[in-house]
């Protein structure tokens, strides 16, 4: 069954994007997104869609905090069928973009689809992009699923299909630092944005008394020290021959102009945890991320450890949601979140910002938050409870 398309024509000054963001992130990606330049944005769930040219979008690609990728939309398409998919694609003028010097690969996702497998979908899609540059150019340009030239992004919702093309490559999410994990780690676009929605800026102390993997505190940092996430990174679109001549030493000059604002952070940061691995993960990831001097690392239970010496200012974490805490059920994670109350008690001056994914935390907790968000960790229905700072509770 053929497939109907609406085609966006080669780049204009301004581009009509789309954002990618972890759901309930969006509110701050439109925030950032205003804060760069962008314009006309609007909110979607799962992204924000904008105009932008190419300074403004290199700029997003460098600075942005919470997208996870940065695309641009081709077409979308009623796609029913392996031969749906397949006469999309073949709408789609890819000798626009693609010669036979570059490389590609197709990332294909699924929701509600009648296909149940993204790499089936994404193998239409490929055999359709090969077919109609062979008839095009004559020739068709290599596959390539670890480094291509365009990387193809394919979203199957029921029956509609949109296809774009990825500006940055590697999703920016992974800044690179990440080279320890434990278990169910925050992806690093969701601790900045529960940085951002607690109003961090870095000109406050900040702990994470239960750190993990340390995720909030490296993207503590690099908001502290005013250092864009991605400026040791490369993007994909450097190296497009549409954009590349230009997008070069533009994106230069802006790596130097972010670096030349890359400040020591002005207040101690701190990593905390019980737990040996954690620890142990802290101190790879902080080291890779070149934060080493700016976060402070110690062994402390959080239950027993009183606040760090100094002034006070943000605790933010992400307490177990209990799939961690062995035995004891919902009982003894309630009775966690009790003594946890009990013990932040000691946090005199802190305010305090929570994710939490166990719906019985906040009466536990019992503190009435002043503020709350809602995001997602995964699959994972979360809020993040602001507080007050404690001692100054009404």
């Amino acid at each position: 069954m053929g497939a109907r398309g609406v085609r966006y024509g080669r780049p204009m000054a301004r581009l009509p994007l789309y954002a990618t963001a972890s759901r309930g992130t969006e509110p701050y990606l439109a925030q950032e997104l205003e804060a760069l330049g962008a314009r006309r944005i609007r909110q979607d769930r799962g992204g924000v869609r904008f105009m932008a040219d190419l300074d403004e979008i290199l700029r997003v690609c460098l600075h942005s905090r919470v997208a996870m990728r940065v695309l641009y939309p081709l077409g979308t398409f009623e796609a029913r069928g392996a031969e749906g998919l397949y006469e999309a694609a073949r709408q789609v003028a890819w000798e626009e973009w693609l010669d036979a010097r570059t490389t590609f690969a197709v990332d294909a996702t699924l929701k509600d689809s009648e296909h149940d497998h993204s790499g089936f979908v994404a193998l239409k899609l490929k055999d359709a992009i090969v077919d109609r540059l062979r008839e095009k150019l004559g020739r068709r340009p290599d596959v390539d699923t670890r480094h291509p030239t365009y990387r193809v992004v394919a979203h199957l919702a029921k029956s509609t299909l949109t296809l774009s093309l990825d500006l940055c490559g590697e999703p920016l999410f992974k800044r690179g630092y990440r080279v320890k994990t434990t278990p169910a780690p925050l992806k690093e676009t969701l601790a900045a944005s529960m940085l951002i929605a607690a109003g961090y800026t870095g000109e406050e102390p900040l702990a994470d008394p239960m750190c993990g993997s340390g995720t909030l505190v490296i993207e503590a940092g690099y908001i502290a020290q005013r250092r864009p996430p991605s400026l040791q990174r490369s993007f994909a679109l450097e190296d497009w021959p549409a954009f590349s001549v230009k997008a070069k030493p533009l994106l230069e000059q802006l790596r130097r102009e972010a670096q030349a604002q890359v400040r020591p952070a002005p207040f101690p940061i701190f990593a905390r945890d019980r737990d040996e691995d954690a620890l142990a993960a802290v101190k790879r990831n902080v080291a890779a991320a070149g934060l080493s001097p700016a976060v402070k690392i110690e062994e402390a239970d959080v239950l027993r450890a009183d606040a760090p010496e100094g002034p006070p200012g943000l605790l933010i974490t992400n307490p177990p949601y209990g799939e961690r805490l062995g035995s004891g059920g919902q009982k003894g994670m309630k009775s966690f979140f009790f003594s946890l109350s009990e013990a932040l008690g000691r946090w005199q001056g802190w305010r305090l910002a929570i994710l939490a994914g166990n719906p019985a935390f906040e009466s536990a907790f019992h503190r009435r938050p002043s503020k709350r968000a809602h995001l997602w960790n995964g699959p994972i229905d979360c809020a993040l409870l602001q507080y007050p700072p404690l001692g100054a509770e009404a």
